[in-house]
C-alpha cells in the first residue's frame, strides 16, 4: 500500500507507543497482519485496542456477572444498549456511560456530549429515549476549580438535554478530595420500544451500501479513546482537541430521522459512532455480522479543510451514524435524511471477506480483519495481577471507641451540620437546571422520591429509575461495597413502587496496571455479581472507566449503578417520601437481626470527625431481599403512604428528609433508652432498613403483618403539623421548625457556588 500522496510518518514501535500501544502489541500487530501497519492502520489498532474500546483489561473479570434472565432480549455486549421485555408488547432499552475524562478538560462540552453519545445509543437500539439521568462526583466545593467544573458539568448536562427534548429525572452527586483531580460523569438513558422492532449493529449482505448519516466530520474528538485509557495529568489540558463538540439540535433531528429510516424497513443494521468513530462502527459492525467492508473516506462529508484519512477514520465528531441498507431502498433513506436536513452520503459496500478496507481517492491505506478489533473478538485480553491494597489495614483497625459518642446537648447542632453537608443537603441547584418534565410522561421527578417514576402512555406501567453508588463503602470494603452498590439503587426503586428487573453499570476505578487497584475492581465487581444473581436483576451492560487518577492519587472505586424497576400500576402504586398526613405513624423496617450497627463507612464520620474509615456499613444480602421484598407487598396492598430508605446520614436524616419535603409536616421522633451510643442510634448507615408512614389502622396491621418473620418493623414517631421534636426518653434532642432545617439543607450548595460569581 502506497503512501507517497498522503505523506504519512513512518511507522514504528517508538510511534506506536505515542499511540498508546505497548511493545508486545504492537508486535502482535506486525505478526498478524505480516508486515509493518500504515499509519491509518496503527491509528485503527490504537484505538481499538484501548482500554474504553477494547475492555482488555477488564473483560474476564466482566463476563463473571449474570447476564441472562427471563425478560432479557438484549444482554451485556450484544448490541448498542441492553433491552428488557417489561410485558404488554414493551421493551426498555437502557444503558449508562461514562465522559470523565473530558469532562476534567473541558467541562461543558465533555458533560454535554456525554449526554448525546448515550442518546444516540439508545435510539440506535429503534427504542425513544424517555428520560435521562445522571451520577457525578466532584472535590471539595472550598475549591475553585471544582466549582468550575461543577458549574460546567451541570449547563452541559443541562443545556444539551433541556435541547434535546429529554426530561433529566434523577441522578446524585457526591464530593469528596478523592475526586479533586478527576471528577466522575456518568449519563445514563432509558428508552421504550415494540419488542420486535428493535435495530441491530450489524453489517451484512454483500453489496448492501453503507452510509454515513447526521453531521459533518471534523477534527474533535481524534484520540477520544486513548485519551480515556491514561490518566489525568497537566498534560491533560494540551489535549483539548479529543473533546468532542455536541450539537443537540442537530442530535434532536438526527433522533426522529433515525427512527424513522429504521420503520421504513430501509435498515440492515446501524451504530452510532461513539468511541473511535467511523473506526469503531464499521469494525465492530463487520465482525457482528461475519462480513467485511470497503470505506471510501473521501466521500465522507467533512467541515474541516485537509482532513486526512488517519483523522477521518478516528474522529469522535457527534451526531453521525454508520448505516448499512438494503440494497434497492437507498432512495427511502436517502428521501428520510433530506427531509430532516442531514447528510446521507453513501461510503461504501458490504462485503464477505471479513475484511475492512479503507480508499482514499482509490488508494487503499487500510486493509484490517474485522474479528482483530471487535469487542469480544481479536483484541488482547489481559489478567492483571491483583494485590489486596495495604490501605484497608489501616482503615479496618478502626473502632469506634475512638472518638467522644455525640452528647444529647450537641444533637441539634449535629444535625444542622450534616443537612449541610454537600452530599446530603438538597441538590436543588442541580436540578432546577435540567427540564425534568418535557413529554409530560414525569410522575416523580428530583426531589421527593428515592427512585424517579415515568409513565408509559397508554398502559398501567410505569418505570421506576435510579443511579446509585457509594464508593466510600467500595473504598473501604471493595465485595461488600459493590453489593450495596446494588442493593441500594434496589431498594430506592422499590421505595417509588417498582420492582427491581435489570442493571446498566458504569465502572469508574483507578489505572488497571496497579495491583492494588485491580484487586478492588476485581472484589467490587465480583460483590456487584453477588448481589445481582440475589436480587434477580441480570446486568445488560454498560461501561468501564479505568485510568481515573490525578497526580495525587485514585478516585474512590465507585462502580455506579443504573437501576431499571417496573410499576404495574403506576397510579397507584408509586410512592414517595414526603409525610402525607398529621397523625400518621412512622415506622422502621429492618431486619429482624438488627437495627443500625456501628459507624463505620459514614457520611457522619466524615463530615463531624473527618474519617474514612472502618468497614463498610453493616449488610447481609439475605436480609435486604427481606426487607425490600416486604416493603414492596406493604406498598402494593395499598398500606404505606411514604416510603425512604435509610441511606447516607443514617435515620435521623432520613426523619429530616421526609420532613422537609412534605411542605410543613413535622414529625414527633421516640428513641428509646435502651443503652448504646447516641451517634449510631441517629447516623448510623446499616443498611436494610426503610422508614414508612402510615395511617394508625395500617401501622397495625404492617405490624401483624411482618410478626415473627425476618423483617421487623419498630415505631419510630408520629408525623405532626408543626415541628421536629426528637426525644430519648423524657428528654427533648431537637425542638426546631421544619422551616429553619429546611433554608439550612437548601441553602448549602447555592452559597458555596456564589463563590465561583
Amino acid at each position: 500500500m502506497s503512501t507517497v500522496l498522503l505523506n504519512e510518518p513512518e511507522v514504528n514501535l517508538e510511534l506506536a507507543l505515542e499511540h498508546g500501544l505497548t511493545q508486545e502489541e504492537y508486535g502482535w500487530v506486525v505478526e498478524r497482519l505480516g508486515r509493518v501497519p500504515t499509519f491509518v492502520e496503527l491509528g485503527i489498532y490504537s484505538v481499538m485496542w484501548s482500554e474504553h474500546c477494547s475492555y482488555k483489561n477488564s473483560i474476564v473479570e466482566l463476563k463473571k456477572l449474570p447476564r441472562d434472565g427471563e425478560a432479557l432480549l438484549v444482554g451485556a455486549g450484544e448490541e448498542n444498549a441492553g433491552l428488557v421485555d417489561i410485558g404488554d408488547g414493551l421493551a426498555v432499552a437502557f444503558k449508562i456511560e461514562s465522559h470523565n475524562h473530558p469532562s476534567a478538560v473541558e467541562p461543558y462540552q465533555g458533560a454535554a456530549t456525554g449526554v448525546g453519545g448515550i442518546q444516540r445509543d439508545i435510539f440506535t437500539m429503534g427504542a425513544r429515549p424517555i428520560a435521562s439521568l445522571n451520577s457525578l462526583r466532584f472535590g471539595s466545593l472550598e475549591n475553585p476549580r471544582v466549582r468550575y467544573l461543577f458549574d460546567g458539568v451541570v449547563r452541559g448536562i443541562g443545556n444539551y438535554g433541556n435541547s434535546f427534548g429529554v426530561p433529566t429525572v434523577a441522578g446524585e452527586v457526591y464530593f469528596d478530595p478523592s475526586y479533586e483531580g478527576n471528577p466522575l460523569v456518568n449519563a445514563m438513558s432509558v428508552g421504550i420500544v415494540r419488542v420486535g422492532d428493535t435495530a441491530s449493529a450489524i453489517a451484512k449482505g454483500v453489496g448492501n451500501p453503507v452510509y454515513i448519516v447526521g453531521s459533518s466530520t471534523g477534527r474533535d474528538g481524534i484520540h477520544g479513546a486513548t485519551f480515556a485509557s491514561e490518566e489525568i495529568s497537566e498534560a491533560s489540558e494540551a489535549k483539548r482537541p479529543s473533546v468532542q463538540v455536541g450539537d443537540p439540535f442537530t442530535e434532536k433531528l438526527l433522533l426522529e430521522a433515525t427512527l424513522e429510516v429504521i420503520a421504513s424497513g430501509a435498515v440492515v443494521g446501524i451504530q452510532d459512532m461513539g468511541a473511535a468513530g467511523l473506526t469503531c462502527s464499521s469494525c465492530e459492525m463487520s465482525e457482528k455480522g461475519e462480513s467485511g467492508m470497503v470505506i471510501h473516506v473521501d466521500r465522507v462529508p467533512t467541515r474541516e479543510e485537509g482532513m486526512t484519512p488517519y483523522e477521518i477514520m478516528l474522529s469522535e465528531s457527534q451526531e453521525r451514524m454508520l448505516i448499512v441498507c438494503e440494497k434497492g431502498k437507498e432512495d427511502v433513506l436517502e428521501a428520510i435524511f433530506e427531509k430532516w436536513d442531514l447528510h446521507a452520503e453513501p461510503i461504501g459496500e458490504v462485503t464477505d471477506d471479513g475484511r475492512v478496507k479503507v480508499y482514499w481517492h482509490g488508494e487503499l491505506v487500510a486493509d484490517v480483519p474485522a474479528e482483530h478489533l471487535a469487542l469480544g473478538g481479536g483484541a488482547p485480553v489481559y489478567v492483571r495481577e491483583t494485590a489486596r491494597p495495604t490501605y484497608l489495614d489501616r482503615t479496618a483497625a478502626f473502632d469506634v471507641a475512638q472518638i467522644p459518642d455525640l452528647q444529647p446537648a450537641s444533637v441539634a447542632g449535629s444535625l444542622e451540620t450534616m443537612l449541610a453537608c454537600p452530599n446530603i443537603a438538597s441538590k436543588r441547584w442541580v436540578f432546577e437546571q435540567y427540564d425534568t418534565m418535557v413529554r409530560t410522561n414525569t410522575v416523580v421527578g428530583p426531589g421527593p422520591s428515592d427512585a424517579a417514576v415515568i409513565r408509559l402512555k397508554d398502559t398501567d406501567k410505569g418505570l421506576a429509575v435510579k443511579t446509585d453508588c457509594n464508593g466510600r463503602y467500595v473504598y473501604l470494603n471493595p465485595r461488600k461495597g459493590g453489593q450495596i452498590a446494588v442493593a441500594e439503587s434496589a431498594r430506592n426503586v422499590v421505595c417509588a413502587g417498582g420492582q427491581p428487573v435489570a442493571i446498566t453499570n458504569c465502572l469508574n476505578f483507578g489505572n488497571p496496571y496497579k495491583p492494588e487497584v485491580y484487586w478492588v475492581f476485581k472484589e467490587a465487581v465480583g460483590g456487584m455479581g453477588d448481589a445481582c444473581r440475589r436480587l434477580g436483576t441480570p446486568v445488560t451492560g454498560g461501561n468501564v472507566s479505568f485510568y481515573n487518577e490525578s497526580p495525587d492519587g485514585a478516585v474512590f472505586p465507585t462502580p455506579t449503578i443504573g437501576m431499571l424497576g417496573v410499576i404495574d400500576h403506576v397510579e397507584t402504586e408509586t410512592t414517595t417520601f414526603p409525610f402525607k398526613e398529621a397523625g400518621d405513624v412512622i415506622l422502621e423496617l429492618h431486619p429482624a437481626s438488627r437495627r443500625h450497627a456501628g459507624l463505620d463507612g459514614s457520611e457522619y464520620l466524615a463530615t463531624v470527625h473527618g474519617r474514612t474509615e472502618g468497614d463498610a456499613p453493616a449488610f447481609d444480602l439475605d436480609e435486604e431481599a427481606a426487607v425490600q421484598e416486604a416493603c414492596l407487598s406493604l406498598i402494593r396492598k395499598g398500606w404505606v403512604r411514604s416510603a425512604h430508605d435509610v441511606s447516607d446520614g443514617g435515620l435521623l436524616v432520613a426523619l429530616a428528609e421526609m420532613s422537609l419535603a412534605s411542605n410543613g409536616f413535622g414529625a414527633d421522633i421516640q428513641l428509646p433508652e435502651d443503652g448504646g451510643r447516641l451517634d449510631e442510634k441517629l447516623y448510623s448507615e446499616a443498611q436494610s432498613r426503610i422508614i414508612l408512614s402510615a395511617a394508625p389502622d395500617w401501622a397495625a396491621r404492617i405490624e401483624r403483618a411482618l410478626a415473627g418473620g425476618p423483617v421487623s418493623v419498630t415505631r419510630v414517631g408520629t408525623v405532626t403539623r408543626g415541628a421536629f421534636y426528637v426525644r430519648l426518653g423524657e428528654r427533648v434532642l431537637v425542638d426546631t421548625a421544619p422551616a429553619t432545617l429546611q433554608d439550612i439543607y437548601e441553602q448549602a450548595i447555592p452559597k458555596k457556588m456564589a463563590k465561583a460569581k
